[in-house]
């Protein structure tokens, strides 16, 4: 692995910093408070390129890798964590319809997600199906050159405010998982509609809209991949939405550390900054240290899909690590600012809410533990 990056990425990088610094950062609460998709934020994601990081320049993307995707993600949720969920979430329609999808299929729907000209969402929750992907109980039933579909999901981030959905029924219950099909579904389609937004503890401007499918025709030609085998494509995209988990927390992670980093050496007490004590350094060293060691957990599982290997264990891994320890270093950075830091007037509190969503979406951390065991379980016996 070398994350040694070249003068060509790190100018990407400075770019994208500066639009964080100039443009992010100072809306960040704002945006969190206005209850509203934050369209603008998007629209100048697309304009700078930023939509489509990893998706082929023939389809309107940059051509790089998840690499570089992780990065420019670690930067837009340390300034606007609303933003970087989306820039995460619009990725788990992008990815498999560039990795799955026919040279057809990707010229009508790759292209205006990597150019950013439409935002994506992947639609797999559901009521019975959260952890349990194999219970997915939204239909797809076949009618000559179409599939009906009838069903619902929930929980799903961009929902509503997206324009091109992956979503995954089942063609066969009688087959469980292996009746998954994944269906490219377009905003506007007959029988598609979206039902309430959830009203939730954090993220209050990113939309988690349910989306209610009755009897909804959807050509056969939109099937990713081929007609049951939805699962693979559905367990191949919740890897690289762990990698955008772990991407977010360790951007997250970040801007509460900094944030107790500044706070600690202004807030004076017992005539000093409280930065001198012995117990507040004890806190920033090992906040540091988490984070360090989640961004590289994280870089180091996007490099492993950068290089075609296997990184679903190493995603996990990721995403597990890098999710609790944002936890605890948000937890950390309200505990520095003391009283102020239980106040609106800080953006810790914010960060110490928000850090909680990283332990539960795209698989739990109990989910992450028994991915991560059964791989290891499965290495053991080959040796």
């Amino acid at each position: 692995m070398d994350f040694a990056f070249t003068e060509e990425q790190q100018e990407i990088f400075a770019a994208v910093r500066e639009f964080c610094d100039d443009v992010l950062k100072p809306r960040a609460q704002e945006v969190d408070e206005a209850g509203e998709y934050p369209w603008d934020n998007v629209r100048q994601l697309g304009k700078l390129d930023l939509m489509g990081i990893p998706a082929p320049e023939e389809y309107g993307g940059m051509g790089l890798g998840f690499l570089e995707w992780a990065v420019i993600g670690e930067l837009l949720s340390g300034a606007c964590t609303t933003t970087g969920a989306i820039y995460g979430a619009h990725m788990l329609a992008e990815y498999p319809i560039m990795h799955f999808g026919t040279d057809e299929q990707k010229q009508k729907f790759l292209a205006p997600l990597a150019t950013g000209e439409k935002i994506g969402a992947f639609g797999l929750t559901e009521p019975d199906a959260g952890s349990d992907a194999g219970n997915v109980q939204t239909r797809a039933e076949r009618d000559g050159d179409e599939y009906i579909l009838n069903g619902s999901k929930l929980f799903i981030s961009n929902g509503g405010d997206a324009e091109l959905y992956v979503i995954i029924a089942n063609a066969d219950p009688s087959r469980g998982m292996r009746g998954l099909t994944a269906f490219i579904v377009e905003k506007g389609t007959p029988g598609f509609d979206f039902g309430k937004d959830e009203q939730k503890m954090a993220f209050k401007s990113l939309s988690n809209r349910e989306l209610i499918f009755t009897d909804c025709r959807v050509p056969a030609a939109n099937i990713l991949h081929k007609e049951k085998g939805g699962f693979r494509v559905t367990m191949q995209t919740l890897a690289v939405g762990r990698i955008g988990m772990a991407v977010g927390a360790v951007g997250l992670a970040q801007a509460a550390y900094d944030a107790a980093v500044a706070y600690a050496q202004t807030r004076v007490q017992f005539d000093q900054p409280i930065s001198g004590f012995q117990a507040i350094q004890f806190k920033l060293a090992d906040m540091a240290t988490d984070i360090e060691c989640s961004r590289l957990l994280t870089y180091q599982a996007a490099w492993r899909k950068d290089e075609g290997l296997d990184f679903e264990k190493q995603a996990a891994m990721a995403k597990v690590f890098a999710s609790e320890a944002c936890s605890r270093v948000c937890n950390e950075a309200v505990q520095i600012h003391g009283g102020y830091g239980y106040t609106k007037e800080y953006a810790v509190e914010r960060y110490f809410r928000e850090a909680k969503l990283f332990e539960i979406v795209e698989g739990t951390s109990e989910i992450q533990r028994l991915v991560i065991a059964n791989r290891l379980l499965k290495e053991a016996k080959l040796r």
